[in-house]
């Protein structure tokens, strides 16, 4: 049989032993009412045989017309929800998203709802909603014929009044009976219309009834229904208004909820507290009126004035706004592929990410970009930062951007090449929120201006790695996602400079024998290679534009990033081998097949330049990043978990000596890491190791630490490449993205639920066949120039 026929078999077997109970009712309802009939029926008058025939030719004809409703005949009356969509009905559920330490940290939804149990409810607010809006709710089976009557009765005499019952709302709230179901060609005749969308209600109604406890309707209401403030369902809407459970809710609160059934925006304590507080104190008056409360308990509480604890929630709400975008974009496919919607489907999604580590990240994020940004100002005072390679500003600069706007489109598709106006309407100004570091501010600007502002804004991203998983720890994608969307984890590709110098010694190391201790002298050095055709020559200066002309080793050049040295090194192996090895690393940007790459020149994201390095604390395998572990669906059942991949990039060894060479940053003279001495974390007997980068305009700073548990990254710079400080002494990685390491160190390791960050390094677990313990000391030499340091090789075994 097919599955299509299986599942329907199973349905019907399920509403079958679910009304089973109801059912018998209903016959002996029946029984009983047709043996009353007969008794009466013995000695009828002409007169009662009459109604009793007109009464049975009306049930029957009822009875006919629900069944051609139900059938749609002749597509008369339009689709009706199915039996199986009864037995599951399908409503809106928020996905959650979870941190690795069990916090939910944000949500997806277009309508923010999440389900609860009956036994998450307040007791006092369920019998608030019976005694509102369906008081003989316990007494009829979904229809209550005895309100019908009184409603028509209500029209007759020019009222109106509405009678829906629970189950009914239901109905219209579940399945959207009045707009995504047709209404048939009868639905066309005015009237009928009405009388048709009603009676299929109906139906709907009973047979939800069959299917479904009193206790579990009253439930699936609560669940769907619309509370107003982009809240679905109570739980949404006890945490909306009142940031508590459906569990904590008071009777005044209970009473205001089940309030603002009737018409949320009218009666919304927000928009209208005095309706709010009319409507509340109706419902309250329903609770005395039925006995569930006492009059002194109503007076009580009539005169209790609305308290609210009001929040709405959206979907970037919560804690790591742009982790939770990133997920989000890396489930498109999964969910299209298995037929899943994010943000309708209620899943649980289980990251990697730590909530306690994040808020550090975030934290030390701020604490830098804050202080950072101060300096920028001071650096630049009474000066525009936009300038050319030359250090002259670039005219027009803030006039070009703002030609790319939509703002500047649409005004140039009104008014064509008149300028005039163009400029008219850029130069008027607008209210607007900005945000600065002390808080986002109101203000007025006008376009260039506003621009002019932004453009001047430095941001940054950081991202923390388990380098033995995978998994995502940390990610902070900018220095404000409110205000500026875009990601520069993921998104955001620079030029990583120096950084990209770990691919050519690990090359160097793997496949030419070179070893950390080998010498090379520190001179000038020029490559010849040829473009599109043309002969060209590449010779690269120092970052202090000085080649000493001593032997160094490559430990020492490593660790003072020292370009010459580099450079030589790729010049042996050729370019292509630097471009190998960053790809099979796990670079996968496209990258300038120029011998300019050997020192970052071309474009790469910091998720993967982060990636990357893990491989040196591993012992040399590729690890795919990891941000989601499993995926549960609404009924708990797990439908994705990741699976781990690591493959053998590097040898053990090679690992194991570009590990310390990074460790030497900190330990050779003038090594760039060694500003992390400025920053608390080495009193908790931890090993570190990490490398700068820096593009040759300073545009870009980077940044990345290792430990032996954790690799994490960080990049600083403007979202205009032409916007950067002009010396080294300011804008050099070790000054603008280290600190943001640093500061987040200081407070991982001081944590005690994170000692387990603090450790060294372990030893090789494999023999090491080259010199890697040597060491570089300093001494003057006069003859050359006071200021002149040799390097003498010490090599310690």
């Amino acid at each position: 049989m097919p599955e299509s026929q299986v599942a329907k078999a199973r349905i019907f077997k399920q509403a079958l032993k679910l009304s089973y109970n109801k059912l018998l009712k209903v016959l002996d309802l029946i029984y009983t009412g047709w043996s009353g009939f007969r008794e009466w029926n013995r000695k009828p008058l002409p007169w009662q045989k009459k109604t009793v025939k007109y009464i049975c030719y009306l049930l029957a004809g009822l009875i006919i017309i629900l069944l051609l409703m139900e059938l749609n005949f002749l597509w008369l009356f339009g689709r009706s929800p199915k039996i199986s969509q009864l037995n599951n009905p399908e409503i809106n559920i928020s996905s959650e998203l979870f941190s690795s330490d069990g916090k939910l940290i944000g949500k997806y939804f277009f309508e923010n709802r999440t389900p609860v149990s009956s036994g998450e409810i307040s007791p006092l607010l369920v019998k608030a909603l019976v005694s509102t809006e369906d008081n003989r709710f316990y007494e009829h089976h979904g229809v209550d014929f005895k309100a019908t009557v009184g409603i028509i009765w209500s029209l007759m005499h020019g009222e109106k009044r509405g009678g829906s019952t629970i189950t009914q709302q239901l109905v219209k709230n579940l399945f959207k009976t009045r707009t995504n179901y047709s209404k048939g060609l009868l639905g066309l005749i005015p009237g009928i219309k009405t009388v048709n969308i009603k009676l299929k209600e109906w139906i709907s109604a009973l047979k939800i009834e069959l299917f479904y406890s009193k206790q579990e309707i009253l439930t699936m209401y609560l669940n769907t229904v619309d509370f107003g403030s982009n809240s679905y369902g109570i739980k949404s809407a006890a945490r909306t208004y009142f940031n508590c459970k459906p569990s904590e809710l008071k009777p005044e609160e209970s009473a205001l909820l089940v309030g603002l059934l009737k018409a949320p925006t009218f009666y919304s304590p927000v928009i209208n507290p005095e309706n709010a507080l009319y409507r509340r104190n109706i419902v309250l008056g329903q609770l005395e009126k039925f006995n569930v409360i006492s009059p002194e308990e109503y007076d009580s509480l009539a005169n209790i004035p609305i308290s609210l604890h009001y929040r709405v929630e959206n979907n970037y709400d919560g804690t790591a706004s742009y982790f939770r975008e990133a997920v989000a974009s890396s489930l498109k496919k999964w969910c299209n592929e298995n037929d899943y919607n994010l943000y309708t489907d209620g899943l649980k999604i289980y990251s990697t990410i730590d909530s306690r580590m994040q808020e550090y990240a975030e934290d030390a994020m701020k604490k830098q970009m804050k202080r950072l940004q101060r300096r920028f100002y001071q650096h630049w005072e009474g000066q525009n930062p936009w300038i050319d390679s030359k250090g002259v500003e670039i005219q027009g600069y803030i006039e070009n951007i703002a030609r790319e706007t939509p703002y500047f489109k649409a005004l140039q598709s009104r008014f064509g090449k008149n300028n005039d106006s163009i400029n008219y309407y850029l130069d008027i100004p607008r209210k607007m929120t900005v945000f600065t570091w002390d808080g986002n501010k109101d203000t007025t600007l006008n376009t260039l201006d506003s621009i002019r502002y932004v453009a001047m804004l430095l941001n940054a991203g950081f991202v923390s790695i388990d380098p033995f998983n995978g998994h995502i720890k940390t990610w902070v994608g900018g220095i404000d996602f409110n205000s500026f969307k875009y990601d520069h984890v993921r998104q955001s590709k620079r030029q990583p400079g120096s950084l990209f110098k770990a691919f050519v010694y690990t090359a160097a190391i793997e496949e030419f024998g070179f070893g950390p201790c080998d010498s090379m002298i520190d001179q000038p050095v020029t490559i010849n290679y040829t473009e599109r055709g043309i002969s060209k020559f590449w010779s690269p200066h120092n970052a202090d534009w000085i080649f000493t002309g001593m032997k160094m080793t490559l430990k020492h050049a490593f660790a003072k990033s020292v370009n010459s040295i580099a450079v030589q090194i790729t010049k042996k192996m050729g370019w292509n081998k630097v471009i190998e090895y960053a790809k099979k690393m796990g670079i996968n940007s496209e990258l300038n097949d120029f011998p300019s790459v050997c020192l970052g020149a071309s474009d790469v994201s910091l998720i993967e330049m982060v990636n990357s390095f893990c491989c040196f604390i591993n012992n040399g395998y590729l690890v795919k990043p990891v941000i989601v572990t499993k995926i549960l669906d609404k009924k708990g059942k797990v439908i994705y978990e990741a699976i781990e991949t690591k493959d053998r990039i590097i040898s053990e060894e090679t690992a194991f000596l570009m590990r310390e060479m990074l460790r030497a940053g900190l330990s050779e003279p003038g090594g760039t890491t060694q500003a992390l001495f400025e920053h608390d974390i080495f009193r908790y007997n931890t090993e570190f190791g990490g490398k700068t980068g820096t593009s040759s305009n300073h545009s870009d700073g980077w940044f990345i630490g290792i430990t032996p548990s954790l690799v994490s990254g960080s990049w600083v710079g403007s979202d205009h490449r032409s916007i950067h400080f002009r010396t080294s002494e300011m804008g050099e990685g070790c000054k603008t993205a280290l600190p943001i390491y640093g500061f987040f160190m200081e407070k991982l390791l001081a944590d005690e639920n994170f000692k387990n960050y603090r450790e060294h390094f372990p030893k090789p677990g494999v023999k090491i066949t080259k010199s890697y313990t040597c060491h570089t000391r300093y001494s003057k030499v006069d003859s050359i120039s006071s200021d002149t340091l040799v390097v003498i090789k010490d090599t310690l075994e």
